[in-house]
C-alpha cells in the first residue's frame, strides 16, 4: 500500500466546468443558460444549436469530464491520496449549486476547486469565481452552513499539462505525409475573447497588450516547439491563432482566425499544418466543431494536408498534475515551505486571485480570491 498523502487541511476536490447538452431536447435549454440575460431569441438559439445537432445534441464535455474524474480517483487511490472528488457544472447538470449542497450536508468544510480552464480570463477564472459565490449565496440563502472554497492556480505550464501536449502534437507531425512532415507549420489554437478582455487578464501588472491570457499561451506554444525541436531535429514554424469566436462583429476579438490563417499559410506556400488547441483541456464542441468539422473542410477546400492533435483530456499525467497541485497548495495553507512546479518563463502562477485580476464588465461578487466576500 503506498504511504498516505496529506491534503489537510483540505477535505473534497471540486471538479468546476462548463458543462453540455447531453440530448437533442437539452440544445436550447443548455443554450438559453448559456446566454441567459441576453436577450438572444429561441429561434437563434436553434440556429446556434446547428453545431450540436450534428453531433446527435450531445456535447462531448460531460463525457470527457467523466473520465477525468475516473481518471483522478484512480491515481488518489493508487498513490494514498484520501480526498474525494465531486463535479459541478455552471451550465447544465450536475450544476455547480446543486454539488456544492451535496457537499456541505456530506460534511465537506474546505474545498479545493479544479476549473477545466488552464489559463487566465474573466471567462476561464473570475466567472468561475462568481458563479462559486452565486451557489454560496444561494446555500447561505437556504440557511445552511458554507464551507470554505480555494481555487488551485492556473497551470498552463504545469509538466502535467504540457507534456500530453508535446506528445500530441509530434504524433500529428508523424501522422503526415512523409513529404511535407519536416515543413509543417504548427496553429497553435485557443479561444478567441475580446481584446478588452485579454488586455484585462491576469493580475493588473500583467494588463495591457492582451495580458496574461495572451503571454500564458505563447509561451506553452514556446515550450512546445522548442521540445519537438530537441526531440525531432526540426524547427517548425509557428504560431498562436485562434479559434470559436462568438461576439458582435463590431467588437474588436483576438485574430488570426483559424481558418483565415488557414488561407494565409497555403498562400505563402506552408505544405501542410498541425493544429494544436493548448487553449481547451479537452475535446468539447469548439474543438470537435471548429477544428475537426470547419477548419478541416476550409484544409480541405484550400488542399491543404492538416492534423490535428489530442488534447490532455484525461491523460494520467494531467492527474498526477493535479494531486501535486493538491499537495502543493496543501503545503502552502499549512505553512510549509513549497517549491511549485512550473516550465518555461513565466513561472507557476498565483494561488489567491488578486483584486483586479481578470476583472467583469460589471463589478460582481467573486469567491476563492482576495477580494472575495466569503472568507
Amino acid at each position: 500500500m503506498p504511504d498516505a498523502l496529506d491534503a489537510t487541511p483540505y477535505d473534497a476536490l471540486l471538479l468546476l466546468s462548463f458543462g453540455g447538452p447531453e440530448g437533442p431536447d437539452d440544445v436550447v435549454p443548455f443554450l438559453e443558460n448559456v446566454t441567459r440575460g441576453r436577450g438572444i431569441p429561441k429561434e437563434r438559439l436553434k440556429e446556434v444549436g446547428q453545431h450540436y445537432f450534428l453531433f446527435g445534441g450531445v456535447s462531448p464535455i460531460n463525457d470527457q469530464n467523466r473520465a477525468l474524474l475516473d481518471a483522478l480517483r484512480k491515481d488518489f487511490a493508487d498513490h494514498g491520496l484520501d480526498l474525494p472528488v465531486y463535479w459541478g457544472n455552471r451550465n447544465w447538470a450536475p450544476y455547480l449549486t446543486d454539488t456544492l449542497r451535496d457537499m456541505v450536508r456530506d460534511g465537506r468544510r474546505r474545498i479545493l476547486v479544479l476549473a477545466t480552464s488552464a489559463y487566465a480570463s474573466y471567462s476561464g477564472c473570475r466567472q468561475y469565481r462568481e458563479n462559486l459565490a452565486d451557489s454560496l449565496a444561494a446555500l447561505e440563502a437556504e440557511g445552511l452552513e458554507l464551507p470554505r472554497i480555494d481555487k488551485l492556480r492556473h497551470y498552463f505550464n504545469h509538466p502535467g499539462f504540457v507534456e500530453p501536449m508535446i506528445d500530441g502534437v509530434q504524433e500529428s507531425l508523424a501522422d503526415l505525409p512523409e513529404d511535407v512532415r519536416d515543413g509543417a507549420h504548427i496553429a497553435f489554437t485557443t479561444h478567441s475573447i475580446p481584446t478588452s478582455a485579454a488586455d484585462t487578464s491576469g493580475p493588473v501588472g500583467d494588463h495591457g497588450d492582451g495580458g496574461a491570457y495572451v503571454r500564458q499561451h505563447l509561451d506553452v506554444a514556446r515550450l512546445i516547439a522548442g521540445a519537438l525541436r530537441e526531440r525531432t531535429g526540426v524547427d517548425h514554424p509557428w504560431q498562436l491563432v485562434y479559434q470559436s469566436r462568438s461576439g458582435a462583429p463590431h467588437i474588436p476579438w483576438l485574430e488570426p482566425d483559424i481558418c483565415d490563417h488557414l488561407e494565409d499559410r497555403r498562400t505563402a506556400g506552408a505544405p501542410a499544418v498541425v493544429m494544436a488547441p493548448i487553449g481547451f483541456v479537452s475535446d468539447h464542441m469548439e474543438v470537435l466543431y471548429d477544428l475537426d468539422t470547419e477548419a478541416k473542410a476550409k484544409a480541405e477546400e484550400l488542399g491543404l494536408p492538416v492534423r490535428r492533435s489530442a488534447t490532455v483530456g484525461a491523460d494520467p499525467r494531467f492527474a498526477a498534475a493535479v494531486r501535486d497541485l493538491i499537495l502543493e497548495r496543501a503545503r502552502a495553507e499549512r505553512g510549509q515551505e513549497v517549491t511549485p512546479c512550473a516550465l518555461g518563463a513565466l513561472g507557476a502562477s498565483h494561488d489567491v486571485c488578486p483584486v483586479g485580476c481578470c476583472p467583469a464588465c460589471a463589478p460582481r461578487p467573486a469567491a476563492a480570491g482576495a477580494d472575495s466576500p466569503y472568507a
